[in-house]
Formats: C-alpha cells, sequence, structure tokens
C-alpha cells in the first residue's frame, strides 16, 4: 500500500545515492511501524525489527526498486509507441547544451540503462519491443527481486 502512494508518478524521477537511502528508510519506518516491535522470549524484552527481518516479512520489493521497475516499465512502453508520438520524439531527443562543471549528474536515460543491465542482462534493449517477452521479463524481476542491492 505504501508503495503505491509513495512512487506515484515515479517513472520519471532521476534519485542520487542520498535519496534512494532516504526513500529506503523512510519505508522501513513505515513497515517497523505497521508490524510492531517483536518480543524476545529468552531475554525477555521487546527489540525493533531488522532490515533483513522486515524484508524477510514482507516479501516485497524495496521503494527503490520499485521506482527503478516503474521507470523499466514506461521506458518499455515508450520505446513501442509510434515514433511521431511526442513521448517517442522526448525521449529520442538530443538537447545541445553544456553541462555543468564537475561530476555530472546522472539522466533518466542513464538510470534506465542501468535497471536494464541489472535486470534483462546484456540483450535487454531488443527484449523491449516484443510486448510479451517484456511483460514476462518485469513479471520476474517484481517476483525474483533482481534488483536488490545487499543490506548495508
Amino acid at each position: 500500500m505504501i508503495d503505491k502512494t509513495l512512487t506515484y508518478a515515479s517513472e520519471a524521477w532521476v534519485l542520487t545515492e542520498r535519496d534512494r537511502k532516504q526513500i529506503n528508510i523512510f519505508g522501513r519506518k513505515v513497515y517497523r511501524r505497521i508490524l510492531g516491535p517483536v518480543y524476545e522470549n529468552e531475554k525477555e524484552y521487546w527489540r525493533i525489527l531488522t532490515k533483513k527481518e522486515i524484508y524477510g516479512m514482507v516479501k516485497k520489493p524495496t521503494i527503490t526498486e520499485t521506482v527503478s521497475l516503474n521507470r523499466l516499465r514506461w521506458f518499455g512502453h515508450v520505446q513501442r509507441i509510434e515514433e511521431n508520438r511526442i513521448p517517442q520524439n522526448i525521449l529520442c531527443m538530443y538537447l545541445e547544451t553544456v553541462r555543468l562543471r564537475g561530476r555530472p549528474r546522472d539522466r533518466w536515460q542513464d538510470e534506465v540503462r542501468e535497471d536494464g543491465r541489472l535486470v534483462g542482462g546484456k540483450g535487454w534493449k531488443e527484449r523491449v519491443y516484443n510486448r510479451e517477452e517484456w511483460k514476462k521479463l518485469m513479471r520476474m524481476a517484481w517476483n525474483c527481486r533482481f534488483l536488490h542491492t545487499p543490506m548495508e
């Protein structure tokens, strides 16, 4: 339930590492509130759930995984529509601008490329054009949690 509310219109998000961390912390905080504390019989005290316990009980992707999968789902949709439509034109648009000095910020397409590589391997872009194969890949990613990063 919190995933749907929190990730509304997340297809266009570009997240920094700090954003990812803060969103996941918020998600765990909400789940801890919903699931409540755990009573330890041996030591006779109450404690909060750990990250691994929360993700084991919930059995859903983290919030940042949900954002990544939403982004990939939207990318697949836009890639399959006709070339003369506005979303397709915007996706393929190249702006002649100068980027700021320093380390370049990630763009939406950079994040899609990384997410696609994690979910589909090397030939992920070719699978986009076959709608049934793409849906199968997305369903497998939702169920298997391919994007799940190791716990800190």
